[in-house]
């Protein structure tokens, strides 16, 4: 394992982070909130030098290309040092005085999970909420992507680490080079940003609040500002707004590069996003049916208003909230308990197991009925008209045993702590799935702050397995991983 080569990595990642928090530090200049100006800069001076050192001692190094076991270690060790840094804000302000929750509300926000332990979130200074929303807008796309975009400058071939921390069970190159594609896929949640800003700047929501809503969205994380998440807006165009870029960010960004280039073609056959939209607008439907059975708002268009908003929220793992959902008909919410085990599509910023996971499955299902009915036939299993090899389709039945027997471990975890099946279910749920909120417990207007520090650590490498896609931290628990070769 080339340890020399991952540490020039990752001191340069976390010179990154560094930078990124002079933003929230200008902020606290700005509104002159003296102690977290010294929360951010501290951090930033004392570990620049020392990131300084390490960087120049390790820079001499002959092979520049990472292997998978490489790859595997650095991205784990990215996150984890990531959130340990990102922590320290938090903790040095006072605004988050337990260092434990300081790393939980941290780690949540890089994996775009959207669970918080915080009871008070108005009352915090502007920077620790521009800096709470601003990790998840960092993890969103990809700390390690966004490292993987500026190694042409350093020599350093990223496929692996790409590989290591794409959300979906394939990496597409949208280009030939690597680096390219991380530039291209950071422009695209760029350019989505800045509309998305603009557009809730038009409906009246101030520059700060428009921002840190657009980093919640865009990233599906879900932290907001205000206490009652989005649901402090009653603007349905707020609501709209945010809802159809919830759906936008769930999406595969390899899409909107196709758009961009005029391949549409390419996008009209696409069966994940087929499935995704279709999932997405009948479980929409059939929560607003089921919401004016009971006179729960005022008309079908409210209801859809409701309904569309907070599964588009969950669906994409994003997580806010406009209402609270754990008040809805019983079949509305089974409803909602279904969309989380689903997540997004392949490629976007969303958790969960993945449309494309959930579709090619079906369709296995569905050719080994019809191998009972033909045995002598041979079937092929089809997605974008195109044959879907059976490595991957082993890949994709093994990733799905270990998320399931991920989540069953999590459940245990907080059982253990003398908590409830419903809400240590769905506690180990929406963490392995980055979705935040869950049910009971856990559910839209509660947090995690009740939960004992051992279980907290515990679901911080949760959320951080399932931001990972299981397979890239599981591998470092496997002893021929750290075998020789």
């Amino acid at each position: 394992m080339k340890m020399k080569l991952i540490l020039h990595v990752l001191v340069i990642l976390l010179a990154i982070i560094s930078l990124f928090m002079l933003i929230p530090a200008g902020i606290a200049f700005f509104y002159g909130e003296t102690e977290s100006l010294k929360a951010f800069l501290i951090p930033i001076l004392v570990l620049m030098p020392i990131a300084a050192v390490i960087y120049f001692a390790t820079r001499n190094n002959r092979d520049k290309v990472m292997s998978p076991r490489d790859g595997f270690m650095l991205v784990s060790l990215a996150w984890i040092s990531s959130s340990a840094m990102g922590a320290l804000p938090f903790y040095l302000s006072g605004a988050i005085p337990n260092y434990t929750d300081a790393y939980f509300e941290t780690m949540s926000g890089f994996t775009t999970t959207g669970a918080s332990i915080l009871t008070a979130i108005e009352g915090l200074p502007y920077s620790i909420l521009f800096w709470r929303s601003l990790t998840h807008w960092l993890g969103g796309m990809g700390i390690v992507v966004l490292t993987v975009a500026i190694f042409p400058l350093l020599g350093i071939g990223g496929l692996q680490l790409l590989k290591a921390e794409a959300p979906g069970p394939s990496v597409d190159k949208i280009t030939p080079k690597i680096a390219h594609t991380a530039k291209i896929l950071w422009f695209i949640y760029l350019g989505l940003t800045v509309l998305e800003t603009m557009l809730l700047l038009l409906g009246g929501m101030n520059l700060f609040d428009s921002l840190t809503h657009t980093f919640g969205t865009m990233a599906t994380g879900g932290f907001s500002p205000k206490n009652t998440s989005v649901g402090f807006y009653k603007s349905p165009y707020i609501h709209w707004v945010i809802t159809i870029f919830m759906v936008m960010a769930g999406m595969n960004f390899a899409l909107y590069f196709k758009l961009l280039t005029g391949r549409i073609k390419g996008i009209l056959i696409d069966s994940e996003m087929k499935a995704y939209l279709g999932i997405f607008l009948t479980a929409s439907l059939a929560i607003t049916i089921s919401l004016l059975k009971t006179d729960v708002y005022d008309g079908f268009f409210e209801g859809l208003q409701y309904a569309s908003f907070q599964v588009a929220s969950i669906l994409t793992t994003t997580g806010f909230a406009t209402t609270d959902y754990d008040l809805w008909p019983a079949f509305s919410k089974t409803i909602l308990f279904l969309m989380m085990f689903i997540g997004g599509c392949a490629g976007s910023t969303g958790g969960g197991i993945k449309v494309v996971r959930i579709v090619t499955l079906f369709k296995l299902s569905v050719r080994e009925l019809k191998r009972l009915i033909y045995p002598r036939s041979v079937f092929h299993l089809w997605l974008n008209k195109m044959v879907v090899r059976k490595d991957i389709i082993s890949v994709i039945t093994g990733f799905v045993f270990l998320y399931i027997f991920t989540l069953l471990i999590t459940t245990v975890v907080v059982a253990a702590g003398g908590y409830d099946i419903l809400s240590s279910f769905s506690t180990a749920l929406v963490t392995v799935g980055n979705i935040g909120p869950g049910f009971n417990l856990v559910g839209p207007t509660m947090n995690y702050s009740f939960f004992q520090p051992g279980i907290k650590w515990f679901l911080s490498l949760a959320m951080m397995m399932g931001r990972l896609e299981i397979y890239t931290v599981m591998v470092l628990f496997i002893p021929h991983f750290w075998k020789k070769l």
